[in-house]
């Protein structure tokens, strides 16, 4: 029986990928472990799947200065540490990484042990995980065409971004009964942050609310610890949803989401047609700017800077995507790179197998 070690923390777009891959992991006889920090989230998502998890410290990566930088190099070669022991005893055949802080000290550990090693980048430009990790991996797959541009030629692969089946198997019906909403009505406009929710994009949508609902039904998840005394017909509130986000999805009509490139692939499996409100370059290296540009130029998608909200702004750009929505979905029908999580299994198995 062939052995992986999954890895990927700090957010659940650097888990969800990797979840995505175990029914095929599973149908191909691999032994599955994950190993990520102690403390992360990513600890309750994994083993809610039966996976072994293994911890190891973890000291976050950062582009700016901050004393924490000095502190948290000791806590990388603890994680190092960590890691080697792990990787040792369990001799896996090979390791794939999903991004993320945690996952330095476990490609490196992984290269320095001979073992072999995949990286996944969902964005459109590489991480500083990814680029400081660049040089432990054999091969890394990307979601963009233009990410390869920013690759040695010789280990750049376009995948796509693996998705979760189920989130293709939603039932509409289910997600009213979530809602406690009877069926028909007004459209449903679903309305995210990721993982840890968007204060910018939950003010905004909440400031306008009672006009919104005026037209629409509104499903916010809002993220952990964001949820507000709010109360009106046709709006459901969650921090975070796992279990019936699929059914979410199946009633939204269309999307206001940030740009995280695994929520945009998300989207573009479902034909689901999205206004993004990327993460602006000031509380970001502007990734999320380029996932958004790119998913507008191929008609997937619809772009209003955060520095550019008003209430009728908003409002609009609403009104105009679900008004369009057919053309989005349609634009999306013709998209080739649907099917990411086998994709990515066949660079896997052929990196195994020394194809690649």
């Amino acid at each position: 029986m062939k052995k992986i070690i999954l890895t990927g923390g700090g957010t659940a777009g650097h888990v969800t990928p990797n979840l995505a891959l175990l029914p095929l992991l599973k149908a191909e006889g691999f032994e599955v472990h994950y190993i990520g920090s102690k403390t992360g989230m990513e600890k309750e998502l994994v083993e809610a799947e039966g996976i072994p998890y293994h911890g190891i410290s973890a000291g976050k990566l950062r582009r700016y200065l901050d004393i924490k930088n000095v502190t948290d190099i000791f806590r990388v070669i603890r994680g190092f540490g960590n890691a080697f022991s792990i990787i040792r005893q369990l001799k896996p055949d090979i390791i794939f990484s999903k991004g993320g802080f945690v996952t330095v000290p476990v490609l490196a550990a992984g290269r320095m042990l001979r073992v072999k090693t995949v990286s996944h980048e969902s964005d459109l430009t590489p991480g500083l995980a990814n680029r400081i990790s660049g040089p432990f991996t054999n091969k890394i797959c990307v979601s963009f065409p233009e990410t390869l541009a920013h690759l040695p030629a010789h280990k750049g692969v376009l995948t796509g971004s693996p998705i979760r089946k189920e989130l293709l198997q939603g039932d509409k019906k289910k997600g009213l009964e979530i809602c406690q909403w009877s069926d028909g009505g007004k459209p449903v406009i679903m309305v995210t942050g990721g993982s840890l929710g968007a204060a910018a994009i939950n003010n905004a949508i909440r400031e306008i609310l009672p006009r919104l609902l005026a037209r629409y039904r509104v499903v916010h998840l809002c993220g952990k610890g964001n949820l507000s005394d709010t109360e009106l017909p046709g709006y459901a509130q969650f921090e975070y949803v796992k279990e019936g986000l699929a059914d979410l999805y199946a009633l939204a009509d269309i999307a206001v989401s940030r740009a995280g490139a695994n929520t945009l692939f998300e989207f573009l499996a479902m034909k689901k047609p999205n206004l993004l409100i990327p993460l602006p370059i000031e509380s970001s290296r502007g990734d999320q700017i380029l996932n958004a540009e790119s998913f507008a130029l191929q008609g997937f998608s619809k772009i209003l800077p955060e520095g550019k909200i008003t209430d009728e702004r908003l409002l609009n750009a609403i009104d105009v995507l679900y008004n369009e929505r057919e053309l989005y979905s349609a634009n999306m029908v013709t998209h080739e790179q649907n099917d990411g999580a086998a994709r990515v299994m066949a660079v896997l198995k052929d990196t195994i197998n020394n194809i690649l």
